[in-house]
């Protein structure tokens, strides 16, 4: 399943990753083999996510933990729970997932799983970000990074060094060291091809250029951002790229009607996917530039 996994997880090969995860639950259920169908599935729900079909997600993900339970499979059971405790996360579901992603952390520091360990160090460090606490979130963030490095998980590495980017731009203001960041975390995404990942580090630069108000430097790092995910079909990346372009476009002089427009259609979007965190931030775009219409109240 490694062909699976690998695709579902950034390399951008969506149509491919789709057949992928597909033949190997049907090969899997052909020869009774009940763990590869867990694991199969676990592909299929991590690509679900990935595409921003987040109920299927949820489903496949939920049948891959049984299915691994049911075959004695406690690595597949484990990566599904997580991918669980992604999803929920990604949705900005922190309360009913914390507890999750502490549980899976403590498990994988006691099988001294590096990999996972930074996973979940990454994921309870965003919710903390995104929740203002900035300090747990940097320690959390510097502590994966460390790890990552030592077991030599580039991906883990430089979504490590992407969280520490946005720390040290939001809560210092650093936007040198922020970049430098950045563009460290860029050559690892570079080197191993991950298109996803890539893409979230160019809209984070954007993040990082907007907050020190270079204004026009964001609007091209966002418009790159967004070719990337649109290329990719990952609607999520897509819709935050969107979201900072806009934000950019209307501090540049863009029309208040046409900024308006653009962030009722995004409130609209992330309201059908259920993406309840991006959806605050389009509210508070949406009352930053004073458009808010009475269609999003």
């Amino acid at each position: 399943f490694r062909t699976a996994l690998d695709l579902a997880s950034g390399l951008g090969q969506v149509g491919d990753a789709e057949r992928a995860w597909k033949a190997s639950y049907r090969a899997a259920r052909e020869a009774g083999d009940t763990a590869a169908m867990a694991w199969a599935l676990w592909s299929g729900g991590t690509l679900a996510r990935q595409r921003g079909g987040f109920a299927l997600a949820r489903r496949l993900l939920q049948l891959a933990a049984d299915l691994g339970e049911l075959g004695g499979d406690i690595v597949v059971r484990g990566y599904s729970l997580a991918g669980l405790a992604e999803t929920g996360r990604i949705q900005g579901d922190y309360e009913a997932v914390h507890r999750l992603h502490e549980q899976l952390l403590a498990e994988a520091r006691r099988r001294g799983e590096a990999r996972h360990t930074v996973w979940a160090l990454e994921g309870i460090a965003q919710i903390h970000r995104n929740t203002g606490s900035y300090d747990t979130a940097y320690a959390l963030f510097e502590e994966a990074a460390e790890i990552a490095a030592r077991a030599e998980d580039r991906r883990g590495h430089a979504w490590a060094l992407r969280g520490l980017a946005d720390i040290v731009s939001v809560r210092d203001g650093d936007v040198e060291r922020a970049l430098e960041l950045l563009s460290e975390a860029e050559t690892s995404c570079r080197a191993m091809k991950l298109s996803s990942a890539l893409a979230y580090n160019h809209k984070m630069r954007g993040n990082v250029l907007y907050r020190a108000g270079r204004y026009s430097e964001a609007r091209d790092l966002y418009e790159q951002a967004l070719a990337e995910f649109r290329a990719m079909s990952e609607p999520r990346g897509e819709a935050l790229a969107r979201l900072g372009l806009a934000k950019a476009l209307a501090h540049l002089g863009r029309d208040r009607a046409e900024t308006a427009a653009e962030l009722d259609d995004l409130a609209r979007v992330l309201e059908r996917t259920g993406l309840r965190h991006a959806r605050e931030m389009v509210t508070r775009a949406q009352e930053e530039f004073g458009v808010r219409t009475e269609a999003a109240l």
